[in-house]
């Protein structure tokens, strides 16, 4: 019989086979007694003071859920409740130094919160406190803040967990989502952006024109941050907020309170059956006001079919000194809600000379309302001169956002004379039984199309790669004679 070569190594894979269930077992026992049961916080205090593992694997969301750009979804549901979290951030502003943990809640649920907090390798607990905000239109879900005092030896925990004190037990609390605890840092100058806009919250949304036509608007007077959260689009809309991503100017976060609850689609139960209030734009919008609120100066809170308009000068950067002069600095301000029906296409009443790009282009085959083609206002009338305003203010003097201003601190809010500044909404009629004789006309849109024209369609030259979809008409030229 020859010589083998591979029998030096055949034997010594014989010998390893012999002894690796003995190296398996010596593992798995050593595993089970390293994970021992955690029975009760105090316990988990003692096991971090003798070992510096961590007994539970920390996460921002459940895994795979991660979305495009990079942005991690962080709507956790909490076990055993109808609660859902939505994020965590430090408050620097009240008396006790505390977490703010933003979340959804069934209102008429009762429960007693646990707040598990991670510092430094250790986990402290403490109990959390609901605050149920009062802007919920009458459903049954609303938002809430989940206040979590900080014990002294934790004043800056990294990541938060948020359970029921009834199911705070091994099984609950060892398949808790961890949010970050974000603000860790307050900041009071030297803000990475002047203006940043809240747009909440994108749903079904194919209005591909009037988006670009807003996003270009807003960099024109000076903003440089726009957040939206989305739950759904068009391919056609998800190309345009790729584009703005790329740039710099758009942060998308993925709003996906539609996989926990029902979400209206109204405003009142009676205008849309659902869980709670029109997708969930009171949470997105409190998510968005803390998540810049030390990142950005100002912040805007409105729609993506609104635009805050100067009248003396041609951006927020300019108006401010001008609000901050006459209103008082760092306050929130209100402007005139203007309602520009999209129902009604008429031409200025007098001859205006165009400008060197045509002020008064049609974009074929491009979904979505044209905004330069809208210029006439229903007039203010008593019943709605107060109602759905929009704000620009300054974030860290805010506690309570709603759709329409502030929760609770209306006193620290100033209405802007339209003389200064008001809203322009372009949008479906609010007053149906006017007839265009009634409407008012407003052009101050049309000092910006020289500028706007070339830059939208700079953007869908560039977005869609191709010229077919521009077409332009000489709305505004005089009449043939």
């Amino acid at each position: 019989m020859g010589h083998n070569p591979l029998r030096p190594q055949l034997k010594k894979f014989r010998r390893l086979l012999f002894i690796s269930p003995f190296i398996s077992v010596f593992f798995l026992i050593l595993l089970l007694w390293t994970y021992r049961p955690f029975r009760t916080a105090q316990s988990l205090t003692q096991y971090h003071q003798a070992t510096s593992e961590i007994p539970v694997q920390l996460k921002v969301t459940p895994p795979g859920q991660i979305a495009p750009q990079g942005q991690r979804l962080s709507l956790v549901a909490v076990t055993g409740t109808k609660t859902v979290l939505v994020a965590a951030y430090q408050e620097h502003r009240t008396e006790k130094k505390e977490v703010r943990v933003i979340a959804v809640v069934l209102r008429s649920e009762k429960i007693a919160y646990r707040c598990i907090l991670r510092c430094q390798e250790q986990l402290r607990n403490s109990s959390g406190v609901s605050d149920i905000h009062g802007d919920h239109f009458g459903f049954a879900y609303g938002t809430a803040n989940i206040m979590c005092p900080l014990p002294s030896d934790c004043e800056t925990p990294s990541h938060i967990a948020v359970t029921s004190a009834a199911a705070f037990s091994e099984d609950t609390f060892t398949s808790n989502t961890f949010l970050e605890v974000k603000n860790r840092k307050a900041q009071s100058d030297s803000f990475p952006y002047n203006f940043t806009v809240c747009l909440s919250t994108m749903f079904d949304f194919t209005n591909v024109l009037q988006l670009v036509q807003t996003l270009e608007m807003l960099q024109l007077l000076g903003v440089n941050r726009v957040v939206v959260y989305k739950t759904s689009s068009s391919p056609e809309t998800q190309r345009i907020l790729d584009y703005y991503t790329n740039k710099g100017l758009v942060e998308v976060i993925p709003w996906s309170l539609s996989r926990f609850l029902n979400v209206s689609r109204g405003w009142l139960p009676e205008h849309g059956p659902g869980d709670i209030h029109y997708l969930g734009q009171i949470p997105a919008l409190s998510d968005c006001i803390y998540r810049y609120m030390y990142q950005s100066r100002y912040v805007a809170l409105h729609d993506m079919d609104e635009l805050i308009l100067p009248q003396s000068v041609n951006s927020w950067s300019e108006l401010l000194p001008l609000l901050e002069n006459k209103y008082g600095a760092d306050k929130c301000y209100m402007f005139e809600n203007n309602v520009f029906p999209i129902t009604v296409t008429l031409r200025p009443p007098t001859y205006q000379p165009l400008p060197p790009q045509g002020c008064c282009p049609r974009w074929h085959n491009v979904s979505g309302i044209n905004i330069l083609a809208h210029l006439y206002h229903e007039p203010i009338i008593s019943e709605t001169h107060y109602s759905n305003f929009k704000i620009i203010v300054n974030p860290r003097a805010v506690f309570i956002p709603t759709v329409h201003g502030l929760r609770g601190s209306q006193k620290g809010c100033s209405w802007v004379d339209r003389t200064i500044a008001r809203m322009y909404h372009t949008r479906a009629p609010r007053q149906t039984q006017l007839t265009p004789d009634k409407l008012i006309y407003d052009g101050r849109l049309l000092s910006y199309s020289a500028r706007l024209t070339p830059n939208v369609n700079t953007v869908f030259t560039e977005s869609f790669k191709t010229q077919e979809i521009l077409c332009f008409e000489n709305c505004f030229a005089p009449p043939a004679e």
